[in-house]
């Protein structure tokens, strides 16, 4: 068996603007909230491999991994996978953003498996990310609509 998510919101911003802030990896701890740290190990071409830290859960444990992600920004869309694969067998993960009428459409799909002597199975996991991704993919809306929202009000310097 393996975990299949699928989840996506719309954002009311400029495309520009919401593929900068969510592809910012070190400012990443000030767009999500689960995460305490970004460490970038190596950056080559469009391709960065990074550590990722979390806030400690509650039992006190903190997470923390590797991970390479590769941007295609005229594709608008970005890959990554988990090089420390921790708990999981193997983690990919395919951000997505595409321009509507409303606004931005971002989508995270994740395809994963838990390895046999994970705390978790597959099914547990599944329905963790597909609650935390909801939570972050509001939050980070809310962040960018804000930032561009302040862009908008921002008084434009004569040239």
């Amino acid at each position: 068996m393996s975990g299949h998510t699928d989840n996506s919101i719309i954002i009311d911003a400029p495309l520009d603007l919401v593929w900068d802030m969510t592809n910012d990896i070190e400012n990443w701890p000030q767009l999500f909230s689960e995460y305490a740290s970004v460490e970038v190990l190596s950056r080559e071409g469009d391709t960065t491999t990074f550590r990722l830290t979390m806030h400690p859960d509650d039992n006190g444990k903190v997470w923390s991994w590797v991970s390479e992600r590769t941007v295609d920004r005229p594709k608008r869309t970005v890959r990554a996978h988990r090089v420390e694969t921790g708990p999981f067998a193997h983690m990919d993960i395919r951000w997505e953003y595409e321009e509507t009428p409303a606004g931005v459409h971002m989508r995270w799909v994740q395809d994963f498996a838990m390895k046999p002597d994970a705390p978790v199975d597959d099914e547990w996991m599944t329905d963790n990310i597909n609650r935390n991704s909801r939570t972050q993919m509001a939050l980070i809306r809310d962040r960018i609509v804000r930032a561009a929202q302040e862009r908008r009000r921002a008084p434009v310097m004569p040239a």
